[in-house]
């Protein structure tokens, strides 16, 4: 039977209902899944790292370097330092200046200063960053005026460099953890083995560190774990695992290098491990009682750092804002995916 045109119009009103009420189910089912869906809200609440400004740090090696030597008791040494604190305050750390007396193996008597600087002060989950900012007094290892001092570009200046940009990017972070950032002083001014202007001595080398480790900032001081930089702004660097960084504080070698092996630094940081060698993470190991460790750039094959180590060419020329941004990158890195 045919239908009547007013029957037609009745179906039709039906059908076109029913397909409405189709649709709207499908949309709330689809907005339902939506919701319970946590993969989302997880990446939408997921902390990005920032990229490390490697034009900065550059800035803050020459900034460091256009001072001239900063050997102790010298007025580079203290017109750096004012420099130093300065810089730090301006990012909003707390910073502290840590004065003390030393004698050093020749006999000569210098006060030190340890510049830290705190961030979140008042948190006790907390990461350790320490660099050295002074220079040694003589070129000792170069065969042109080995008596005359040097610029220091890459062993002192870039570790602080590095640190300085870091503090610089935690003024604008939402960071959770306390960190502390130490410049030691007088690591430098350490007695050679083939000196014998004077008796040999145990333990020259390192006091800023050796007197900070001994008189913590804070009474009771406690930090989960320490990374020394040390020559971190070479060209063509290479970054091995440091002898007393194993000896000391293995598991935490592994985490800062399967790190860096995951962003892809993995031809840099090496897993060839040195000798034991003395730097300021052995004093913070041993008479701080904390575990720290020794970024440095080493070469294995020849059992000895750089050919600029204490030499005239550690200056401006040696210095790649492709290591410095590596370095500095993989210390945010660590930073941001600690819990």
């Amino acid at each position: 039977m045919a239908l009547s045109g007013r029957s037609k119009s009745k179906n039709q009103f039906f059908f076109l209902f029913s397909l409405l009420l189709f649709i709207a189910s499908c949309v709330n089912d689809k907005g339902n899944q939506t919701e319970s869906q946590p993969k989302n809200s997880v990446e939408l609440n997921k902390i990005s790292v920032p990229d490390f400004n490697s034009d900065s740090a550059y800035f803050f090696v020459k900034s460091q370097v256009d001072f001239g030597p900063r050997i102790p008791g010298t007025k580079s040494h203290s017109a750096c330092a004012n420099y130093l604190v300065a810089k730090l305050k301006s990012y909003g750390l707390n910073v502290i200046v840590q004065n003390g007396t030393v004698k050093t193996f020749d006999n000569k008597q210098f006060i030190l200063k340890n510049i830290i600087a705190e961030y979140k002060p008042d948190l006790t989950n907390r990461i350790l960053l320490t660099a050295h900012w002074d220079t040694r007094p003589w070129a000792d290892l170069d065969s042109i005026n080995s008596e005359k001092p040097f610029d220091g570009a890459n062993d002192g200046a870039s570790g602080v460099a590095v640190l300085l940009e870091l503090a610089r990017q935690l003024n604008n972070s939402k960071i959770e953890k306390g960190i502390d950032i130490i410049f030691f002083d007088i690591e430098d001014y350490g007695q050679q083995a083939s000196d014998n202007r004077f008796p040999q001595q145990e333990d020259t080398w390192c006091l800023g560190s050796q007197y900070w480790s001994k008189n913590p900032h804070k009474q009771g001081y406690f930090a989960n774990y320490g990374i020394l930089l040390d020559m971190v702004g070479g060209k063509n660097p290479v970054f091995p695992k440091e002898g007393t960084s194993m000896n000391y504080a293995p598991e935490i070698v592994k985490k800062v290098w399967d790190i860096a092996d995951r962003m892809g630094y993995g031809s840099y940081f090496t897993n060839d491990v040195t000798g034991e060698t003395t730097d300021d993470h052995l004093y913070v190991n041993t008479l701080g009682n904390l575990k720290c460790i020794d970024i440095v750039h080493y070469q294995v094959e020849k059992h000895n750092y750089p050919y600029f180590h204490h030499a005239h060419s550690d200056n401006m020329d040696v210095i790649d804002k492709n290591t410095l941004k590596m370095v500095g990158q993989l210390l945010l890195e660590l930073i941001y995916s600690e819990k």
